[in-house]
């Protein structure tokens, strides 16, 4: 995507310096993301009363909701830079994959709320009632919404992907939802405002629809982060370039239980490595110093690698072999 060129690059460089520069770009990326929220929530509050919108005021409630994963973001990141220590040997990244799914579960719960409150006002509308008519300023802020709310996405995604952190990356999503449902908004109020007072029921009717799509994104990030916290195995793309290099590494004759997983934003890897049964002990440590130098490079430098080395069974060479 266009948006995250150069950018990206820069926070990528950035993020291999140290995980406090990390910490540090990951939560000012989540301050301006509070600032925005704050600055735009009071405006569609204001816009909400003043224009007679319903749909702008719940849009208002709506977007109180990102102050709470804001803080989450930050919290989670905030505990998992502490360095590891006597009771958690790997760290505290697990606290930033568990923010990133408290974010998930929160868009689910949003994602209902906006399903639930379109469809009480579209039966409301069907039983003869009519639902109010917007003024021009709650378009405006519907509008604003839309366009400030996906400037965060992109300017969340791209230092979420950069950082490789999947609070951030949730919590873009969170803005990108924001979005949607705000277009929802600005078609139901523009109908109001320009197809006269019955139309008013597009605004619910679009919330309806939009809700499935939010809480498609919902899933998909809960999925994902309690998934790690259930030790989940890396993808399969790291997976299998995981295997090639220990398929191609000079001196590796085979390997077996090769075992992932990951630990907040590093990446880990557990395997028995096979080398010839007739090489020093020294010899075969420098093999598995280069299998590991050779795994930092595609896992990253911050990744946990446990390497077990074996003797190769006489007759019996073969990669990949799983016993």
């Amino acid at each position: 995507m266009t948006e995250t060129d150069g950018t990206a690059n820069e926070v990528i460089f950035l993020s291999g310096e140290s995980e406090d520069s990390r910490y540090s770009q990951a939560v000012h990326v989540t301050k301006v993301s509070v600032v925005s929220n704050i600055l735009l929530t009071f405006f569609k509050f204001f816009a909400g009363i003043v224009g007679n919108s319903s749909a702008m005021i719940a849009d208002a409630v709506h977007s109180t909701s990102d102050f709470m994963t804001d803080i989450a973001v930050i919290a989670g990141l905030k505990v998992a830079r502490k360095p590891g220590d006597s009771t958690h040997n790997y760290g505290h990244g697990k606290i930033e994959t568990l923010s990133a799914a408290f974010i998930g579960l929160v868009l689910i719960a949003v994602a209902f709320g906006i399903f639930w409150g379109g469809l009480e006002k579209v039966i409301a509308f069907y039983h003869g009632e009519m639902l109010p008519a917007p003024s021009g300023i709650a378009l405006s802020a519907a509008v604003l919404s839309i366009v400030t709310k996906e400037w965060l996405f992109r300017y969340t995604i791209v230092y979420a992907r950069g950082l490789r952190s999947d609070a951030l990356t949730a919590n873009a999503w969170h803005h990108r939802s924001d979005a949607l449902s705000s277009i929802g908004t600005m078609i139901g109020i523009g109908g109001a405002v320009l197809l006269g007072g019955r139309w008013a029921v597009l605004d619910p009717i679009a919330a309806v629809i939009l809700s499935f799509f939010v809480f498609r994104v919902a899933v998909e990030i809960s999925y994902k982060n309690l998934n790690e916290l259930l030790e989940a195995s890396l993808d399969s793309t790291t997976y299998k370039s995981i295997e090639e290099i220990l398929i191609s590494t000079e001196g590796v004759l085979g390997f077996h239980e090769l075992k992932t997983r990951k630990i907040g934003n590093a990446m880990a890897a557990d395997v028995h490595i096979e080398v010839d049964r007739n090489l020093n002990i020294v010899d075969a440590h420098e093999i598995s110093v280069k299998v590991e130098d050779r795994l930092k490079e595609v896992c990253g430098k911050n990744g946990y690698f446990s390497i077990h080395v074996e003797p190769c069974p006489e007759h019996e060479p073969g990669y990949g072999r799983k016993n």
